[in-house]
């Protein structure tokens, strides 16, 4: 019974992990098709396609994959017509929550986003109710391996960035939404593309969580993210490092 218990739980595990990798694969498909119709299907001409196209390569997205989902937005083999949505709430514990998807229905989209929050002590809010909590901003990430940190911090300056965070992994640089575009161009044009480049939603402030507070959070952001039409969530919470050891063990 053990080794048939065991080999429940393994298979149990893989189904979730292949069930998360194909979320995330739907994810990028959207955002392949939305970038790719909302420009030239061409990445090299794309920058917002050429960030989805290095993100499907990252997550080791099929090449015949991504080319498919290009050449359904270019028209010329039909395909959905995605809308990009923001949602917004509070969570357990007053947590702010933002929630961005792209949907082919709304009404769906909605009613999954609204079920999410009331299943797990949240609240769906009206557009505006907590982005007063968080602030919009450019964020571009480099391997640090790309360039030292006085380089790098040089290049974004020249840029137009407002800031530059390097750690042992990686550099951040970010910019205010309104020079975004032209520092993620200037960067690549000098270090190559970007990990990623994208608008990201932080938050102004923090609500510190314990272990009970912070599962509960957790099972709200989990049931979000299962939804194939989110694509981020964002939400203003902390929890101390001792919290997640007791949560990861």
């Amino acid at each position: 019974m053990a080794g048939h218990s065991q080999f429940k739980n393994i298979m149990h595990r893989k189904g979730a992990q292949d069930a998360r990798r194909a979320r995330q694969f739907a994810r990028l498909i959207r955002e392949i098709t939305v970038a790719a119709r909302n420009g030239l299907p061409d990445p090299s001409a794309n920058p917002r396609l050429r960030a989805a196209v290095a993100a499907a390569r990252e997550a080791n997205m099929p090449k015949d994959t991504v080319d498919r989902a290009i050449k359904k937005a270019s028209g010329t083999a039909g395909g959905e017509d995605y809308a990009e949505v923001r949602y917004e709430g509070y969570g357990p514990a007053g947590v702010a929550v933002i929630v961005e998807a792209l949907t082919d229905n709304r009404n769906r989209t909605a009613s999954d986003v609204r079920s999410a929050f009331s299943k797990h002590g949240g609240a769906l809010g009206e557009t505006n109710s907590v982005a007063f909590l968080f602030t919009r901003l450019g964020v571009v990430r480099y391997p640090a391996g790309v360039a030292g940190e006085e380089a790098m911090l040089e290049a974004a300056i020249e840029a137009g960035a407002d800031n530059v965070e390097t750690t042992a992994e990686a550099h951040e640089v970010t910019a205010s939404p309104d020079s975004f575009f032209a520092v993620r161009d200037a960067l690549e044009a000098r270090f190559g593309p970007p990990e990623t480049a994208r608008l990201e939603w932080r938050p102004m402030t923090s609500v510190t969580l314990d272990e009970e507070r912070a599962r509960a959070v957790l099972k709200l952001l989990d049931a979000l993210e299962e939804s194939d039409d989110v694509q981020n969530v964002y939400a203003n919470f902390d929890i101390p490092e001792s919290v997640m050891q007791t949560l990861s063990a």
